[in-house]
């Protein structure tokens, strides 16, 4: 299974993908996408077709998006949400199923706590993948969401089985 990890961002959207097989976990490729500057509209245009090239080139199998709250400002979450959207939008344009999952949940997933600093999180990814370059804080995330969505589909598919067992 191969997953597509997304941290949302106006000015960079992290993305990350890695893939499952088995009990084998691979790093696919990380990096960030700019948006530039100019008017919204066309920084979102940005974002929508360098992500779409993205999606294109690793072809995952799922998505995972983490949510987003509230930003220093109104103006600022508004903005953060449309790029939000946009994060949600390409993979979905791709057919493709989307996870979503708060920070909480994703640093749980990655370094057992739900609390843990942005540093913590990095150690696991490192961790995870020895040897892997990270393109930027925001890539680091978008692997730790995508991390964060295979262990939980994981765990999803070993309850159903379970379930299917002892129904008989």
């Amino acid at each position: 299974m191969r997953i597509i990890g997304i941290d949302p961002g106006l000015q960079r959207l992290g993305w990350g993908v890695i893939e499952s097989e088995g009990s084998r976990l691979r790093h696919i490729g990380n990096g960030v996408l700019l948006s530039g500057q100019g008017a919204l509209a066309e920084r979102l245009a940005r974002l929508f077709h360098a992500l779409s090239e993205v999606v294109a080139r690793f072809a995952p199998d799922g998505a995972a998006v983490e949510q987003t709250f509230v930003n220093k400002d109104a103006a600022g979450t508004l903005k953060l949400g449309q790029a939000r959207g946009i994060a949600m939008l390409v993979p979905a344009l791709a057919g493709l199923e989307i996870g979503e999952y708060a920070p909480n949940a994703v640093k749980k997933a990655v370094v057992g706590v739900g609390h843990a600093e942005k540093h913590q999180v990095e150690h696991m990814i490192r961790l995870q993948f020895p040897g892997v370059t990270l393109a930027n804080a925001d890539a680091t995330d978008a692997l730790a969401i995508a991390l964060c969505h295979l262990r939980h589909n994981q765990a999803s598919h070993r309850l159903n089985a379970a379930i299917l067992r002892a129904r008989g």
